[in-house]
């Protein structure tokens, strides 16, 4: 079976994103890149390349491995996916870990030729969480279409339908995400965003509500799963800051990550001891040079998924940044 393992391993890391597009969660999409590979390797004597190339067959196995997997099965929400933003930066801090909240995928699992036809805007965390939105099929055909470019008659190959019916549910689906698309969500200008997320680490270090807040847009967003509460505009925002730096003090170390394509900080606070501990990851929007959406992690599931040390040096080591 060398042979399978050669024509099947160059699209692990694809499959690995196209599940988790689908179901939102690495850990379910790890388990089901797993799944399809096994199914494969069981169905491989009988594969026939004059129908279909490695790849499409591959992806017709993991897309209904997707869709069997979501039977049943809750969407994966952000925090404001779930109501109206809380006027209340005091409001009690209380996880909700019985909500399976959307999570951020790590950008070093990117770093893959074989994702060159998967643009990285495809993978934003407000574009996934609006995908969430939409029944399962939906989801698969919008996606198949619209982001890994397979032709209607090839996804009505994937789901045993027709090519008419896949244009139907394409046209819901568009419909289904209020226009939000990957073509929406530019790349960023990386100077511009270094430029935004080096003020933005030098204030977090110093405790700095002023200089954070000069940072944000006027309708930015913050949100903190696994506690299903969220922040609108710059007051909130800063007197959620003014509490965070309240409660666990003034001294902050934060180094950098990227997740979803976008740039992320990783957040260590020192505790008692001295010691700089991992506090959060932070997921940034940033857009017109400030920051118009901030979503915070928290869950240590999660911040497993991005080998983060558990602990910072209280010195920190020039990295060459003002």
């Amino acid at each position: 079976m060398q042979d399978f393992a050669t024509r099947t391993e160059p699209h692990r890391r694809e499959l690995l994103a196209h599940c988790y597009r689908m179901l939102g969660s690495v850990h379910e999409a790890e388990d089901l890149v797993q799944e399809t590979l096994v199914r494969a390797w069981k169905a491989w004597a009988g594969y026939d390349p004059a129908r279909a190339s490695v790849r499409t067959w591959l992806y017709r196995i993991a897309t209904n491995a997707c869709l069997t997997a979501l039977e049943g099965r809750a969407r994966r929400p952000l925090p404001s996916g779930l109501g109206g933003p809380s006027d209340d930066p005091g409001a009690p801090l209380t996880p909700s870990f019985e909500i399976p909240w959307l999570q951020p995928f790590p950008d070093a699992r990117l770093d893959d030729p074989g994702l060159r036809l998967a643009r990285r805007g495809t993978l934003r965390l407000a574009l996934l969480a609006a995908m969430q939105t939409l029944p399962p099929k939906q989801r698969a055909v919008l996606i198949l279409r619209d982001v890994l470019e397979f032709s209607a008659a090839e996804v009505a190959g994937f789901l045993d339908t027709t090519p008419a019916a896949v244009n139907s549910a394409l046209q819901r689906a568009r419909a289904g995400l209020g226009g939000l698309s990957a073509d929406e969500v530019p790349e960023p200008d990386d100077s511009a965003v270094e430029a935004v997320l080096d003020r933005y680490v030098r204030a977090f270090e110093r405790a700095d509500v002023t200089g954070l807040v000069e940072l944000l847009t006027g309708d930015v967003v913050m949100e903190m799963p696994p506690v299903p509460l969220w922040f609108r505009g710059r007051d909130d925002y800063g007197r959620f800051l003014e509490r965070l730096f309240g409660m666990r003090g003034p001294e902050w170390r934060m180094t950098r990550t990227a997740a979803n394509g976008l740039p992320a900080l990783v957040a260590y606070c020192r505790d008692d001891a001295g010691v700089f501990r991992l506090h959060t990851l932070q997921v940034f929007t940033v857009r017109g040079g400030r920051v118009a959406h901030n979503v915070v992690f928290a869950d240590p599931g999660v911040l497993a998924l991005f080998d983060l040390p558990a602990t910072q040096p209280a010195a920190r080591a020039s990295d060459g940044r003002p």
